[in-house]
């Protein structure tokens, strides 16, 4: 049980480091990283989901 517990804190502790390093970007990278997570959501979502959308 402490394992797990142990596991969730290290899971927390890397969330908050990933959100610290992303505000630290300047804004034209943070736009980058959303413009590549938004494609990343794109590409994984399924396949009618993906037809009613258009690239901009």
């Amino acid at each position: 049980m402490r394992m797990v517990a142990q596991d969730e804190e290290s899971d927390e502790a890397l969330g908050l480091r990933l959100v610290r390093a992303f505000l630290l970007l300047p804004p034209e990278k943070r736009a980058e990283v959303i413009a590549f997570v938004e494609e990343l959501v794109r590409a994984r979502g399924r396949p009618e989901e993906g037809k009613e959308v258009s690239p901009t």
